[in-house]
């Protein structure tokens, strides 16, 4: 796993084949989850996952889509727990804007070492300004790792 590409998908990344796919976007942010699904199969790309992922799909009330992501999230190569660094950084991220579910997503996938924070949520990709992390649609993802990934 050393020197492979780590992403942490946000919860609405695995929830996006639930929505309404008659909409272009979501259809094509379906399609691009799909595409990383595959990457992580293929071991081109590890996936992170994290506590506050669990706790998050813990409380959807759709027993199939808790399944669902509970599955795709077990392909996952790394598992952060949040720690009391997690949860301060965290707290700095939600004094910046971020609301508090997104703050801890964000603080695990930076405190794991991810390189992408795939997220559906425009406003938290316009918002996140931190570096190395970065924060994109998964859609852009797959673009930008079109050439890249083997």
């Amino acid at each position: 796993m050393v020197g492979l590409v780590r992403v942490y998908l946000d919860t609405n990344v695995y929830n996006r084949p639930f929505d309404d796919q008659t909409q272009p976007r979501i259809w094509l942010e379906t399609l691009a989850f799909s595409v990383i699904l595959q990457m992580i199969e293929e071991k081109r790309v590890a996936l992170t996952a994290s506590s506050v992922l669990a706790y998050e799909n813990s409380r959807n009330p759709f027993e199939l889509r808790r399944q669902w992501v509970a599955r795709c999230a077990s392909l996952a190569n790394f598992y952060q727990k949040v720690d009391g660094t997690i949860a301060q950084r965290a707290q700095v991220l939600e004094r910046q804007g971020a609301k508090a579910m997104d703050a801890l997503h964000v603080a695990c996938a930076e405190a794991a070492g991810c390189n992408y924070f795939l997220t559906c949520d425009d406003r938290l990709i316009r918002h996140y300004q931190g570096q190395p992390l970065l924060v994109m649609n998964p859609v852009d993802f797959v673009v930008l790792m079109g050439g890249q990934v083997q």
